[in-house]
């Protein structure tokens, strides 16, 4: 855990959790604090709760939002309305409550009972055998990235990201877009990336994807577009006019292998055009961000064997 999630926390969560050890307090993934149940720990997928007899109470949970929001609300509205908030570091606070309507639409959220906090860690060189199975003769291949949950998506497309920006020996640097509608690539806090992506690197935060990767397309002149998470038909049509402008798409989706997510009419119609060069699929053994399969733009198996 960082010192940045640290400083947030209520002073008794933080007690709590100082009776663990320090390895791990080091591997932490989620802290989850629900109003009048145990904290929640996440650890490599595996959760557990901390002293059972105590309960996250209003109090705290009021303390937490005023440490959020720095004791003003109205600067994180945009934030909150979408459920959840980025802090420092590129940590994202999801929030659940009393959602307020304003025509149908989610105007705020309200009585906030449920916070999780995930902790968002660069691994650098994560990309690094990865690499070398999406470029070919120094042309970056348009790839779709398919993980079940936690299995180090974000993290790989993070690096991934940092590495074709910054470029490698006999590899120049690329000019890289990357649209963050989450604000979890990049982690941007006020528009500036908490993590490293790159010195070629422009970042589009909070904006939906479709939208995000036209503006970038018409505003940024980019060689490759990454996105995250991937499914709505206007996501499909944006990566083709990106396709077509001559860029190369790298992005992810939802999913335990192929098959299952070319039962989804959206990214079948894509695999039958011929957009995706590379479909990669992660798994989270021996280690999370492992690629398990790879398969070439006729949906057939490659044999490849990833760089260390």
């Amino acid at each position: 855990m960082t010192e940045d999630v640290y400083l947030i926390l209520p002073d008794t969560v933080r007690n709590r959790l100082a009776k663990m050890s320090s390895s791990e307090i080091h591997r932490i993934e989620e802290i989850r604090l629900r109003i009048g149940l145990p904290v929640e720990v996440v650890i490599e997928n595996r959760s557990f709760f901390l002293d059972e007899g105590q309960r996250f109470g209003k109090e705290e949970a009021t303390i937490l939002m005023n440490r959020l929001s720095m004791h003003s609300l109205y600067t994180l509205e945009e934030e909150i309305r979408r459920g959840y908030i980025t802090i420092k570091g590129g940590h994202r606070v999801g929030i659940a409550g009393k959602v307020v309507l304003d025509r149908g639409n989610v105007k705020h959220i309200r009585d906030v009972a449920s916070f999780n906090i995930r902790i968002a860690r660069q691994i650098l060189g994560a990309a690094n055998g990865v690499l070398p199975l999406l470029v070919e003769k120094g042309q970056v291949k348009s790839t779709l990235i398919i993980s079940p949950p936690q299995c180090g998506k974000t993290t790989l497309i993070r690096d991934i990201a940092r590495q074709l920006s910054y470029g490698t020996k006999g590899f120049p640097g690329k000019k890289v877009s990357i649209v963050d509608e989450r604000s979890e690539i990049a982690g941007c806090v006020n528009g500036i990336p908490q993590k490293d992506v790159g010195p070629r690197t422009d970042v589009m935060d909070g904006c939906p994807k479709a939208e995000g990767m036209m503006m970038m397309i018409r505003s940024m002149s980019p060689d490759v577009i990454i996105t995250d998470e991937m499914g709505r038909p206007e996501d499909s049509y944006a990566i083709e006019e990106a396709i077509h402008a001559g860029i190369a798409v790298i992005t992810t989706v939802h999913g335990k292998n192929l098959k299952d997510v070319m039962r989804r009419p959206v990214l079948s119609r894509l695999a039958q055009s011929g957009v995706f060069q590379r479909y990669l699929i992660l798994g989270r053994q021996p280690r999370v961000g492992t690629i398990t399969f790879m398969y070439d733009e006729n949906l057939a198996e490659c044999r490849f064997r990833v760089a260390k």
